[in-house]
């Protein structure tokens, strides 16, 4: 028997699905736009827009995947072993900063 809520510590828990937007370039671009301009993820700034509630998130972060190849170049470009994921991960950090730094002094 399939149900649409679970409880939890006699607390009603709604399961929520999660919906893709198919939208026009210019849209999507304002909306992560606005999303980046008031701290929030674009999933909380629609939110915001349609008059949900929403938070900011709790621990903002950037993503990007990387492949097995993308390590290896890395690896060679950062002096690295593309093993060693964390220490790519902090030449990219570095790299991301020394980039937005040397931006605001131009």
């Amino acid at each position: 028997m399939a149900q649409s809520t679970k409880l939890s510590d006699g607390k009603e828990i709604a399961k929520a699905t999660q919906i893709a937007f198919e939208l026009e370039q210019r849209i999507a671009k304002r909306i992560h736009e606005l999303a980046a301009q008031n701290g929030l993820t674009p999933s909380s700034q629609i939110r915001k827009i349609i008059g949900l509630s929403y938070a900011p998130p709790k621990r903002p972060r950037l993503t990007i995947s990387l492949s097995q190849e993308n390590y290896k170049e890395l690896g060679k470009r950062y002096d690295i072993d593309p093993q060693d994921t964390i220490g790519i991960k902090r030449e990219i950090m570095n790299q991301l900063i020394e980039y937005f730094d040397d931006e605001k002094d131009t």
